[in-house]
């Protein structure tokens, strides 16, 4: 009994060990890469200069053409990151003030993703190898339920989400392989030719008072930055289109938008407008804006 309690510990002791230098390893990888993704193209830049920054949702990163504003002479980049909630925008939006970004205006997608305040898992992994060397992205996650085990226990982080940031992802980092994310200034063009579901339901939905649209409010207003919150396009088969009107009545400082580009043809799905719809979409919003 007392040889197997003494081996038990050992094969824990060198497991612990075996965790705790890959942790190091993944997370010493993480910390020199720059062209994989949208999060650590932040979080390992110097200072940048932007007339306009574009953050949210798969709803801002397929209908926000950064090249049409770029040849208007405004400098852009595209952050919106599909599958992203404003949990992931605001966190963003911190760390590139941290790095001293200098932004002289911020495009919010602010529509769908108000109706919740979670992380969306998949994306916010990206920001998860940073955890141990970043207050910011500590103090984000740290009343998220799963908090304690993925700050506590080591590698526990890269084993949970390891189709987000584990071995493959991780040695791609290492090889500074480049991803297409970062390609036309972060905007990703949809198939004209390609047809996804184009019904949806939003009748469920409601807009919540935001904590993290409120954080984004505040970081603009404090920063200087002028920003401008606007609800995108949605196909003609949509339930529950009053939605937006209520978005509205909670933040009349939105602008309506989602009526601009309505026939299928610009869709590639009932919530995603395609190449042709994003560039009316995108050119409507610089003449209102810029």
């Amino acid at each position: 009994m007392k040889q197997f309690l003494l081996f038990t510990i050992k094969t824990i002791i060198t497991l612990l060990l075996v965790a705790v230098v890959l942790d190091y390893c993944y997370t010493s990888v993480y910390l020199q890469a720059n062209n994989r993704n949208k999060i650590e193209y932040v979080y390992n830049s110097a200072p940048r200069n932007y007339d306009v920054v574009i953050l949210g949702s798969s709803r801002a990163n397929n209908h926000f053409v950064s090249k049409m504003f770029e040849d208007k002479g405004l400098k852009t980049f595209n952050y919106g990151m599909s599958g992203g909630h404003l949990f992931e925008a605001s966190l963003l939006l911190k760390l590139m003030l941290e790095r001293n970004y200098k932004i002289k205006t911020v495009i919010l997608e602010t529509d769908l993703n108000l109706s919740n305040q979670h992380q969306a898992e998949g994306v916010a992994a990206g920001f998860l190898p940073y955890l141990h060397d970043s207050e910011i992205i500590k103090n984000h996650f740290y009343k998220e339920a799963d908090f304690k085990e993925l700050y506590y226990i080591p590698f526990y982080r890269y084993v949970k989400y390891e189709t987000r940031i584990g071995v493959r992802e991780m040695f791609f980092s290492l090889i500074h392989k480049k991803s297409k994310l970062l390609e036309h200034g972060g905007f990703y063009a949809l198939d004209n030719n390609k047809k996804g579901n184009m019904k949806n339901d939003i009748s469920t939905l409601k807009p919540l008072k935001n904590k993290y649209y409120e954080e984004i409010r505040q970081l603009c207003k404090t920063n200087k930055i002028r920003l401008i919150s606007v609800m995108t396009p949605m196909c003609e088969n949509t339930k529950g289109m009053d939605y937006f009107d209520k978005v509205k009545k909670a933040y009349p400082e939105i602008h309506n938008y989602e009526n601009v580009v309505t026939e299928d043809k610009y869709f590639s799905s009932c919530g995603h407008m395609n190449a042709d719809g994003a560039e009316i979409f995108t050119a409507r919003i610089i003449k209102d804006f810029f």
